[in-house]
């Protein structure tokens, strides 16, 4: 009986886990979109594109660096508040879990769930394999949640 309920807890503290992890990235990512603000975009990109040695006629690098060039000020903002939330609501999920507060598994079902449509949209308007494992994921954190709720 010890063993399954460890199992039980291992399953919601990596679901903590992935949830803080991926909340953190965000905020860093956040912060990187706010510092961006006030600099020369252009100027910043080309010297992160120098340092770690990127080949900027690669075709991939050069379309990643089309679009970072062409966001606005405006547009960085609005990134960097929407960031902010997200991250804000996984740190909230996460900590929630990690404290096996039952709300939390409520919360994370509701939020996943919800975000489930649009991980979809996205997928069907440009699949990647990446993608297709994000979805995978949450919904495996949800049909999770979801069991153990109903326990």
């Amino acid at each position: 009986m010890s063993s399954r309920r460890d199992r039980k807890s291992a399953g919601l503290l990596l679901i903590a886990l992935f949830k803080l992890t991926k909340g953190v990235l965000l905020v860093i990512v956040g912060i990187g979109a706010l510092k961006l603000l006030h600099r020369d975009v252009a100027e910043t990109v080309a010297h992160w594109v120098d340092i770690l040695r990127v080949d900027p006629d690669n075709r991939y690098i050069h379309r990643l660096l089309t679009h970072v060039l062409a966001v606005t000020p405006a547009q960085l903002k609005e990134a960097s508040a929407g960031t902010f939330i997200y991250a804000g609501l996984l740190l909230t999920e996460g900590a929630g879990l990690l404290l096996r507060k039952r709300w939390a598994e409520y919360f994370t079902i509701v939020t996943t769930v919800g975000l489930v449509p649009l991980e979809i949209y996205e997928l069907a308007r440009h699949f990647t394999t990446a993608k297709i494992a994000i979805l995978i994921i949450n919904v495996v954190i949800v049909v999770y949640l979801v069991a153990r709720v109903r326990r």
